[in-house]
Protein backbone atom coordinates (compact mmCIF):
# COMPACT_ATOMS: atom_id res chain seq x y z
CA UNK A 1 0.00 0.00 0.00
CA UNK A 2 1.51 3.58 -0.96
CA UNK A 3 1.99 6.15 1.63
CA UNK A 4 0.81 9.40 0.61
CA UNK A 5 3.80 11.45 -0.76
CA UNK A 6 4.25 15.23 -0.15
CA UNK A 7 6.93 15.48 -3.25
CA UNK A 8 6.07 13.21 -6.69
CA UNK A 9 9.63 13.52 -9.30
CA UNK A 10 8.41 11.99 -12.37
CA UNK A 11 11.30 10.85 -15.38
CA UNK A 12 10.92 12.41 -18.70
CA UNK A 13 11.67 9.98 -21.57
CA UNK A 14 9.86 6.90 -21.37
CA UNK A 15 7.43 8.28 -18.42
CA UNK A 16 6.67 11.73 -19.60
CA UNK A 17 7.53 11.88 -23.61
CA UNK A 18 7.87 9.52 -26.38
CA UNK A 19 11.05 10.85 -27.47
CA UNK A 20 12.60 8.05 -29.31
CA UNK A 21 11.42 9.33 -32.73
CA UNK A 22 13.68 12.64 -32.60
CA UNK A 23 16.70 9.91 -30.83
CA UNK A 24 16.40 7.35 -33.60
CA UNK A 25 16.35 10.40 -36.45
CA UNK A 26 20.31 11.75 -34.65
CA UNK A 27 21.29 8.40 -34.39
CA UNK A 28 20.58 7.64 -37.56
CA UNK A 29 21.68 11.07 -38.84
CA UNK A 30 25.20 10.45 -36.81
CA UNK A 31 25.71 7.08 -38.26
CA UNK A 32 25.64 8.16 -41.82
CA UNK A 33 27.97 10.89 -41.09
CA UNK A 34 29.99 7.69 -39.77
CA UNK A 35 29.38 6.03 -42.37
CA UNK A 36 27.96 2.81 -39.60
CA UNK A 37 24.94 0.92 -40.33
CA UNK A 38 21.66 2.63 -39.28
CA UNK A 39 19.23 1.50 -36.84
CA UNK A 40 15.88 0.53 -36.40
CA UNK A 41 12.87 2.95 -34.55
CA UNK A 42 12.73 -0.17 -32.33
CA UNK A 43 15.91 -1.25 -32.12
CA UNK A 44 17.05 2.73 -30.82
CA UNK A 45 14.56 2.10 -28.47
CA UNK A 46 15.28 -0.98 -26.55
CA UNK A 47 18.80 1.35 -26.20
CA UNK A 48 17.70 4.54 -24.91
CA UNK A 49 17.23 5.70 -21.02
CA UNK A 50 20.58 5.92 -19.61
CA UNK A 51 21.77 9.63 -21.13
CA UNK A 52 23.27 9.87 -24.69
CA UNK A 53 26.80 8.91 -24.10
CA UNK A 54 25.57 5.43 -23.48
CA UNK A 55 23.05 5.80 -26.29
CA UNK A 56 26.04 6.66 -28.96
CA UNK A 57 28.27 3.76 -27.26
CA UNK A 58 25.30 1.60 -28.00
CA UNK A 59 24.25 2.97 -31.38
CA UNK A 60 28.53 2.23 -32.23
CA UNK A 61 29.01 -1.30 -31.12
CA UNK A 62 24.87 -2.66 -32.19
CA UNK A 63 24.16 -4.24 -28.72
CA UNK A 64 23.33 -2.64 -25.21
CA UNK A 65 26.87 -3.68 -23.76
CA UNK A 66 30.50 -2.42 -24.93
CA UNK A 67 32.86 -0.38 -25.73
CA UNK A 68 33.32 1.33 -29.45
CA UNK A 69 37.20 2.40 -30.06
CA UNK A 70 37.29 5.94 -28.49
CA UNK A 71 38.60 7.84 -31.40
CA UNK A 72 34.73 6.86 -32.79
CA UNK A 73 32.71 7.51 -29.99
CA UNK A 74 34.30 10.85 -29.27
CA UNK A 75 33.43 11.94 -32.80
CA UNK A 76 30.03 10.30 -32.96
CA UNK A 77 29.10 11.52 -29.53
CA UNK A 78 30.18 14.91 -31.31
CA UNK A 79 28.21 14.50 -34.03
CA UNK A 80 25.19 13.27 -32.05
CA UNK A 81 24.90 16.47 -29.90
CA UNK A 82 25.38 18.90 -32.92
CA UNK A 83 22.35 16.99 -34.64
CA UNK A 84 20.41 16.53 -31.31
CA UNK A 85 20.80 19.99 -30.52
CA UNK A 86 18.58 21.10 -33.67
CA UNK A 87 16.45 18.36 -33.42
CA UNK A 88 15.48 17.87 -29.66
CA UNK A 89 11.59 17.92 -29.81
CA UNK A 90 9.95 18.09 -33.51
CA UNK A 91 9.01 14.14 -33.70
CA UNK A 92 8.48 13.56 -30.33
CA UNK A 93 4.83 13.68 -28.21
CA UNK A 94 3.77 13.60 -24.90
CA UNK A 95 2.22 9.52 -24.06
CA UNK A 96 -1.36 9.88 -23.22
CA UNK A 97 -2.60 10.97 -19.58
CA UNK A 98 0.22 12.73 -19.14
CA UNK A 99 -1.84 15.76 -19.22
CA UNK A 100 -4.62 15.18 -17.14
CA UNK A 101 -2.29 13.39 -14.52
CA UNK A 102 -0.02 16.28 -14.34
CA UNK A 103 -3.07 18.95 -13.47
CA UNK A 104 -4.78 16.64 -11.32
CA UNK A 105 -1.60 15.96 -9.10
CA UNK A 106 -1.16 19.56 -9.34
CA UNK A 107 -4.77 20.22 -7.86
CA UNK A 108 -3.83 17.99 -5.54
CA UNK A 109 -0.95 20.39 -4.23
CA UNK A 110 1.64 17.93 -4.49
CA UNK A 111 4.97 19.21 -4.73
CA UNK A 112 6.19 18.51 -8.85
CA UNK A 113 9.50 17.94 -9.76
CA UNK A 114 11.56 16.14 -13.02
CA UNK A 115 14.52 14.23 -12.72
CA UNK A 116 15.90 12.76 -15.99
CA UNK A 117 19.11 11.16 -17.41
CA UNK A 118 19.47 13.75 -20.06
CA UNK A 119 21.58 16.40 -20.08
CA UNK A 120 19.65 20.02 -19.27
CA UNK A 121 20.51 21.38 -22.54
CA UNK A 122 18.19 19.19 -23.86
CA UNK A 123 15.81 18.40 -21.29
CA UNK A 124 14.40 22.34 -20.49
CA UNK A 125 13.24 22.23 -23.96
CA UNK A 126 11.83 19.78 -24.49
CA UNK A 127 9.75 20.50 -21.48
CA UNK A 128 8.89 23.75 -22.85
CA UNK A 129 8.44 22.07 -26.20
CA UNK A 130 6.08 19.67 -25.08
CA UNK A 131 4.24 22.43 -22.98
CA UNK A 132 5.05 20.82 -19.51
CA UNK A 133 7.75 23.09 -17.99
CA UNK A 134 5.93 24.96 -15.46
CA UNK A 135 4.63 22.03 -13.83
CA UNK A 136 7.91 21.20 -11.76
CA UNK A 137 9.44 22.71 -9.25
CA UNK A 138 12.24 21.61 -9.78
CA UNK A 139 14.57 20.17 -12.70
CA UNK A 140 17.03 17.78 -12.19
CA UNK A 141 18.67 16.85 -15.26
CA UNK A 142 21.46 13.78 -16.12
CA UNK A 143 24.42 16.75 -15.72
CA UNK A 144 23.14 18.33 -12.25
CA UNK A 145 24.36 16.02 -10.00
CA UNK A 146 27.87 14.20 -10.25
CA UNK A 147 25.49 10.80 -10.96
CA UNK A 148 22.91 10.02 -12.56
CA UNK A 149 20.27 7.53 -11.96
CA UNK A 150 20.45 4.26 -11.01
CA UNK A 151 22.48 6.16 -8.47
CA UNK A 152 19.99 8.08 -5.94
CA UNK A 153 21.77 11.48 -5.65
CA UNK A 154 19.62 13.36 -8.44
CA UNK A 155 16.60 11.34 -6.53
CA UNK A 156 18.06 13.62 -2.79
CA UNK A 157 19.13 16.32 -4.57
CA UNK A 158 15.54 16.99 -5.63
CA UNK A 159 14.30 16.29 -2.01
CA UNK A 160 16.97 18.18 -0.54
CA UNK A 161 15.94 21.33 -3.04
CA UNK A 162 12.56 21.24 -1.81
CA UNK A 163 13.14 20.37 1.35
CA UNK A 164 11.00 17.48 1.47
CA UNK A 165 12.13 13.67 3.49
CA UNK A 166 12.98 10.69 0.78
CA UNK A 167 10.09 8.97 3.29
CA UNK A 168 8.01 11.73 2.13
CA UNK A 169 8.93 10.79 -1.81
CA UNK A 170 7.75 9.43 -4.80
CA UNK A 171 9.25 8.60 -7.74
CA UNK A 172 7.71 7.69 -10.90
CA UNK A 173 9.38 5.86 -14.09
CA UNK A 174 9.48 3.18 -16.77
CA UNK A 175 12.96 1.48 -15.90
CA UNK A 176 14.95 -0.49 -13.52
CA UNK A 177 17.09 2.56 -13.70
CA UNK A 178 13.73 4.22 -11.52
CA UNK A 179 12.93 1.47 -9.46
CA UNK A 180 16.88 1.43 -8.25
CA UNK A 181 17.15 5.05 -7.55
CA UNK A 182 13.80 5.08 -5.61
CA UNK A 183 15.03 2.30 -3.31
CA UNK A 184 18.58 3.51 -2.31
CA UNK A 185 17.14 6.83 -2.07
CA UNK A 186 14.41 5.47 0.40
CA UNK A 187 11.64 6.97 -2.11
CA UNK A 188 8.68 5.00 -3.20
CA UNK A 189 8.40 4.08 -6.30
CA UNK A 190 5.52 3.63 -9.15
CA UNK A 191 5.50 2.54 -12.96
CA UNK A 192 4.47 2.92 -16.31
CA UNK A 193 4.65 -0.37 -18.87
CA UNK A 194 5.17 1.49 -21.87
CA UNK A 195 8.54 3.10 -21.29
CA UNK A 196 12.09 2.45 -22.47
CA UNK A 197 13.17 -0.60 -19.70
CA UNK A 198 15.48 -2.63 -22.46
CA UNK A 199 12.58 -4.50 -23.73
CA UNK A 200 12.14 -6.02 -20.09
CA UNK A 201 8.63 -5.87 -18.20
CA UNK A 202 8.62 -3.60 -15.69
CA UNK A 203 6.95 -5.55 -13.22
CA UNK A 204 10.13 -7.93 -12.72
CA UNK A 205 11.72 -4.70 -11.02
CA UNK A 206 8.77 -5.21 -8.59
CA UNK A 207 8.27 -1.26 -8.14
CA UNK A 208 5.30 -0.64 -5.33
CA UNK A 209 2.82 -0.16 -8.25
CA UNK A 210 2.11 -0.19 -11.96
CA UNK A 211 -0.02 2.04 -13.33
CA UNK A 212 -0.92 2.54 -16.95
CA UNK A 213 -1.14 6.27 -17.58
CA UNK A 214 -0.23 8.50 -15.41
CA UNK A 215 -3.91 10.04 -14.81
CA UNK A 216 -4.87 6.59 -13.01
CA UNK A 217 -1.75 7.95 -10.17
CA UNK A 218 -4.55 10.57 -9.08
CA UNK A 219 -7.20 8.35 -7.86
CA UNK A 220 -4.45 5.81 -6.67
CA UNK A 221 -3.03 8.47 -4.01
CA UNK A 222 -6.52 9.52 -3.29
CA UNK A 223 -6.99 5.73 -2.04
CA UNK A 224 -3.98 6.34 0.17
CA UNK A 225 -5.16 9.89 1.85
Amino acid sequence: MLKNPQMILIDLDGTLVDSVPDLAYCVNATMDRLERPRWSEEKVREWVGNGVERLVKRSLVGQLDGEPDEQLYNEGLAIFMEVYSHNISGRSHLYPGILEGLDQLKAMEFRLGCVTNKAAQFTEPLLQDMGIYDYFEVIVSGDTTAKKKPDPMPLLHAAEALGVAPTSSLMVGDSVNDVTAARRAGFQVVCVPYGYNHGNDICDAEPDAVIETLAALPPLLKQTA
